[in-house]
């Protein structure tokens, strides 16, 4: 019989290795979560800034999802979704209905109300900020909607 100790490793030899493939595991898990929350802080930093987007472009886009909404029977249509952290309040004035909302405006949501206020509500166009969904009964994010159909 060939020498046990070559063929076979030792229970508390077993446990190492596992204990060192689970912290393998745990670092490339914090790795990851590492990674996605660079992400998310890029892309808040981006939303939050300029969208260096001119008003030339953006009505070209406007016009071009708008005209796709209504070949398709739409009467509206969500042009945005955000974090709520993009607001001064987290939404709270946006849920409360309150006059003012749109001071708590920051970023790339307040350029889209801006860029509507001046080119599509003179058209009668409506746009509606909400928050469309509630993680741990909390509010979450928050949605922009443009509308254009009867009331």
């Amino acid at each position: 019989m060939s020498n046990v100790d070559e063929l076979l490793p030792s229970a508390a030899d077993c446990n190492k290795k596992m204990a060192l493939v689970e912290a393998e595991k745990a670092s490339e898990q914090m790795r990851a979560q590492a990674a996605v929350e660079a992400e998310k802080k890029a892309l808040f930093d981006k939303l939050k800034g300029p969208s260096g987007v001119a008003d030339d472009e953006r009505l070209k886009r406007a016009a071009a999802i708008i005209t796709r909404a209504v070949n398709n029977g739409l009467t509206e249509v969500e042009v945005g979704r955000f974090p709520n952290s993009l607001f001064t309040d987290r939404g709270r004035a946006i849920n409360q209905q309150e006059a003012g909302w749109e001071a708590t405006l920051t970023g790339l949501p307040k350029e889209l109300f801006e860029f509507w206020k001046q080119y599509l509500q003179p058209k009668g166009y409506r746009l509606r900020y909400q928050i469309v969904d509630w993680p741990e009964g909390k509010p979450g994010d928050i949605g922009i909607t443009l509308s254009w159909g009867q009331r």
